[in-house]
């Protein structure tokens, strides 16, 4: 792999660590249990039954006294949320508020009959009260399952319906784009044939026109008349504390199913390591809690330290590209977190709108997502981090809770590749590994397995035991499947390929996606890009490559030969696309996630189904139109 390095880091280099988690990761990880607050200390660190992990049995404890209640006598006045709206609104909220506002709602959820065990839905904007839900519910040991904002009512029907859920909270509205978004409605299109729903819970966001059925509460009438003190239950470790649901390649969305103990102990071991947080920092991670990374490093990693964040409703790039980097100059933000497709956009509007905002106080910065392109990494490390900053790539899932690959500044300094995720963290076990599950040779292409059980896995699907053995468990003995491709470097470095699944067969040969869009992104000119297969008589199946072009950059017949003689370069004649389509944006879900399933569909001329979770809908006409005009000049 590409050996070009950086050795960036805080001065830390705890080398003891990693002996001890490789010595024996079970009693290193009931150590780094010890940091946490337990009502009572477990039996049994580890029982594991395979496939299933139960960490730290016996022991009791609760999520959210974790996040607040240990912090109000030294910290209570300090502050946890710094919250910015998409149109301007702000609010602050400390460590005392938000404990006296997740006291008082969990009292209000009790008040309507929820008990330890039921589910309740959460679907609001990115506004505190998503994370106060969250928290009482954990307060009371029910189990939340938080719905992205941006699903439709079919979306979120289906997610209630396999959940159970007792009570769903939503708000009348949120704003997106300059719009509301009126996400009562969508509750109410989505429950109209749920009997078992009891209550819906109304926040006022908006304060748009809504209809008030038998079953609403508003969010403010239930607060009011609430006692502001409510005792956190004592749980078992492995008690659930929430469902997320992924959607998988068919059928319904899996439900994966996460405990407390276990949880806790990853996102309170892996913040401190990744993030190195310090009293005095102001961390931004920019994912909507409605994902994985905002149950992790948004709502728990960060409380259970008392850290002090930003919170932002809204689109990154509203009302224009240079939001971002206002927010972080007004709340001088010292860590930095965000996806590679949130990087490739801001780098598409040049470097003139980082570079006229005050960005002196980050030293940290991280992505998340999917891999980043050597080239995202280099203009992150330079025109983001002035060279001063380490950057920190995550792996991690859904399924994992935590992060599981990723360089270490609160613990260690280690030289950083563009485009490498680096090691696994401490207590991980990570392999490379063939068809036949054999480790594969340094610098091959193989897929990530994790051969031991880890503290923040799933603890299963939700009801459906037997779906999480095969899908995890079945493909390699013994070992936890990704579905993704790596390659580790003769350094031991790890290099995420993308999805296995996520692969074109051209005359025989298997190309990920990940990798012929780096390659596409490797061409100065080029600021995102993504590719799908279609069918083709001679090769099986052709490249077709949608591009977004840097501004400024002029398209023509020139610039088409030089991206495709860098495809060529970069990743082989067999890579050579079919077809280029010039756009100016391409169809994304509201995570940041290029949708290129859809645009497989557009190119293949098939029915376009449910695009209700797209950013911007204007991008599926263009993408038509790009592909309608290139045909036609063909033809002609």
């Amino acid at each position: 792999m590409k050996s070009e390095e950086f050795l960036v880091g805080l001065g830390n280099n705890d080398s003891g660590t990693r002996e001890k988690a490789a010595n024996d990761y079970v009693k290193f990880w009931d150590e780094q249990a010890q940091s946490l607050q337990w009502f009572k200390k477990w039996d049994k660190t580890l029982d594991w039954n395979f496939p299933f992990a139960r960490w730290f049995v016996g022991g009791t404890i609760n999520a959210s006294y974790n996040a607040l209640d240990v912090h109000q006598q030294k910290n209570p006045q300090k502050k946890a949320i710094l919250w910015e709206g998409e149109n301007g609104d702000t609010r602050v909220l400390t460590y005392h508020d938000l404990y006296i506002q997740v006291n008082k709602f969990s009292n209000v959820l009790k008040s309507l009959g929820v008990e330890k065990g039921d589910r309740i839905t959460i679907y609001l904007p990115m506004i505190p009260e998503l994370s106060i839900s969250m928290l009482a519910c954990a307060r009371i040991g029910a189990i939340h399952t938080v719905v992205f904002s941006g699903f439709s009512a079919t979306s979120l029907k289906d997610r209630i319906e396999d959940s159970k859920s007792k009570v769903v909270i939503t708000a009348d509205g949120g704003y997106r784009r300059g719009s509301i978004v009126k996400l009562k409605q969508v509750v109410d299109d989505a429950i109209s044939s749920l009997d078992f729903v009891d209550n819906v819970i109304v926040v006022q966001r908006t304060n748009n026109q809504i209809k008030l059925n038998q079953k609403d509460l508003l969010w403010n009438d239930l607060m009011q008349k609430a006692k502001d003190t409510c005792e956190p239950e004592h749980l078992d470790s492995t008690h659930p504390l929430y469902i997320l649901y992924t959607s998988g390649t068919t059928g319904k969305p899996k439900g994966v199913l996460h405990g407390t103990g276990g949880y806790l102990t990853h996102l309170h071991s892996t913040f401190q390591w990744a993030f190195d947080i310090k009293d005095s920092d102001v961390f931004f991670c920019t994912a909507d809690i409605g994902w994985v990374t905002g149950h992790s490093y948004v709502v728990y990693g960060p409380l259970l330290h008392a850290a002090t964040q930003v919170m932002y409703e809204g689109a990154p790039d509203y009302p224009n590209p240079a939001r971002m980097w206002e927010i972080i100059q007004k709340y001088k933000v010292s860590i930095f977190y965000t996806t590679p497709t949130a990087l490739r956009m801001f780098m598409r509007f040049g470097n003139s709108m980082p570079e006229s905002h005050d960005l002196s106080t980050l030293r940290l910065l991280g992505t998340v997502g999917e891999p980043i392109n050597p080239e995202v990494w280099r203009w992150y490390y330079t025109i983001i981090g002035k060279k001063k900053c380490p950057i920190i790539d995550t792996w991690w899932q859904t399924e994992t809770g935590g992060i599981m690959i990723s360089p270490l500044p609160g613990l260690e300094t280690i030289p950083l590749k563009p485009g490498s995720a680096t090691r696994p963290i401490p207590g991980v076990c990570t392999l490379v590994v063939d068809e036949t599950g054999k480790e594969v040779s340094a610098d091959t292409k193989g897929f990530l397995v994790i051969k031991n059980p880890w503290p923040g896995m799933l603890l299963t699907l939700w009801g459906d035991d037997e779906k999480y053995k095969t899908v995890y468990w079945s493909k390699f003995k013994n070992c936890y499947y990704s579905g993704d491709y790596a390659i580790k470097d003769s350094d031991g470095y790890l290099w995420l390929l993308g999805r296995a699944d996520d692969v074109l067969k051209i005359a025989g040969h298997r190309i990920g996606t990940a990798e012929l869009e780096s390659g596409f992104m490797s061409h100065n000119a080029v600021a995102e890009a993504a590719v799908c297969g279609i069918p083709h008589e001679v090769k099986g199946e052709a490249i077709i490559a949608f591009v977004v072009l840097k501004e400024g950059v002029n398209q023509n017949e020139s610039l088409q030969k030089e991206i495709v003689n860098q495809i060529r370069k970069e990743v082989g004649p067999i890579a050579t696309p079919e077809q280029i389509y010039f756009v100016s944006k391409l169809p994304k879900t509201r995570s940041g996630k290029i949708m290129r399933r859809l645009l497989k569909t557009i190119a293949r001329g098939e029915q376009i189904g449910d695009v209700s979770t797209l950013e911007d809908g204007a991008a599926v006409s263009e993408v038509k139109a790009a592909i309608a005009a290139l045909k036609k000049s063909i033809h002609n």
